[in-house]
């Protein structure tokens, strides 16, 4: 074990640990890992599927609200709109201000929503492993775990630590949370705490009176903000604060509910200042496309570890032999991105044709018609250097 410190004085330390695993070993670890993999898999598929379905629904959803919405005056609700789908814009106000009661903090008029970031000075857990496969297919694994003093937010479990002994970290007396305004209205309109939550945060805010800070906002609880101890806290916070807000919403009474489309989705837009109708329903539409990505990677990703764990016993097998299992794990990580990627387009495309039968049926034509051409222009060029 080694010590050293920095500039800021926190100190760090690491432990090495080596462990080792048979050959039998690891063939049972990769019959399991198979067994994940066959799970994974369909998995994936469905994800994937399910994916494509619910951005047409949500797409779908979107469209029909952006045609029927209804903008109407903030000042008073009108029992004619009871039920329908409703843009308001206008000012809001708050009858009472969010307030921190633990650290007896209170942000200026006009905040809607207080934030609380809370950091404690703790030990953290950094590991790197070396894995080296011995003549005979056993493994053995360098374990390096470095332990540092640092700043962050929550407490890490240092109960999972390889080496807890002499790095524990205390219980923390504040966590971060968020502080909501009371009596929210938005002209004639009451804004509930739960369509509040929508609102993001927004600036930096610094209490006054603030003792023990860093001159950034910040408030030191501890002994010595320049010489920090392990449980010391650092609390800053943030505000949201709009001179007015846009809400898009089914009209209930004096306040909004969601509004059920005939797609199958449940509307409900809030967003901070004087938005359009238009505006905030293509930034869904955007927003509905940025998921649909996400979500298309993260079950690539899946389908890919589902692959490779199905395939991983031939490398695990051909280990035996170091050399010869580290070119047959290469291929069947190239087999498995190649599975991949042979598996995830059609998916789509099946979900496509269920989804959007018309717009996939084009697409597939499309595709169909320019592999043709393809196959046509290739059979054209050796006759045409015969001819020539």
């Amino acid at each position: 074990m080694s010590d050293d410190s920095n500039a800021s004085g926190s100190t760090s330390d690491s432990f090495t640990q080596t462990t080792s695993q048979s050959w039998f070993s690891r063939i049972g670890g990769a019959l399991t890992g198979l067994l994940i993999g066959l799970v994974l898999l369909p998995v994936a598929g469905f994800l994937l599927f399910w994916n494509e379905g619910r951005a047409v629904q949500t797409a779908r959803s979107l469209t029909e609200g952006a045609g029927m919405v209804q903008t109407v005056a903030a000042e008073r609700p009108d029992p004619a709109n009871e039920g329908r789908l409703v843009h308001v814009s206008g000012p809001v106000r708050a009858a009472q201000l969010p307030f921190d009661s633990d650290l007896d903090v209170k942000p200026p008029n006009g905040t809607l929503r207080l934030f609380r970031n809370v950091e404690m000075y703790q030990w953290q857990e950094e590991n790197r492993s070396e894995t080296q496969t011995r003549l005979g297919g056993g493994t053995e694994t360098v374990t390096t775990s470095t332990y540092r003093r640092v700043w962050h937010e929550g407490r890490i479990d240092s109960g999972r630590f390889r080496q807890p002994e002499g790095h524990q970290n205390s219980q923390m007396r504040y966590t971060s949370r968020s502080f909501n305004a009371q009596g929210v209205t938005l002209g004639g309109f009451r804004i509930s705490d739960a369509q509040l939550n929508g609102l993001a945060a927004g600036e930096p805010f610094t209490p006054p009176g603030g003792s023990g800070g860093d001159g950034d906002g910040t408030r030191y609880i501890g002994n010595d903000a320049s010489a920090p101890r392990l449980g010391d806290l650092r609390v800053s916070w943030r505000t949201a604060a709009p001179d007015a807000i846009s809400v898009i919403g089914a009209q209930m009474g004096e306040g909004f509910g969601t509004y059920a489309t005939n797609a199958g989705d449940r509307l409900f837009i809030l967003e901070p200042g004087t938005v359009p109708a238009a505006t905030m329903f293509r930034e869904a539409q955007d927003s509905n496309a940025v998921l649909t990505w996400i979500l298309r990677l993260v079950g690539t990703v899946v389908m890919f570890i589902g692959w490779a764990l199905l395939l991983n016993p031939l490398k695990v097998l051909a280990d035996v032999i170091p050399p010869l299992g580290a070119v047959v794990g290469f291929g069947t990580g190239l087999l498995a991105a190649v599975l991949t990627a042979l598996t995830v387009p059609p998916i789509v495309a099946i979900a496509w044709l269920f989804y959007r039968p018309i717009v996939g049926i084009g697409i597939l034509v499309a595709g169909l018609a320019l592999a043709y051409g393809i196959t046509r222009l290739r059979k054209r060029r050796p006759q045409q250097e015969k001819l020539a």
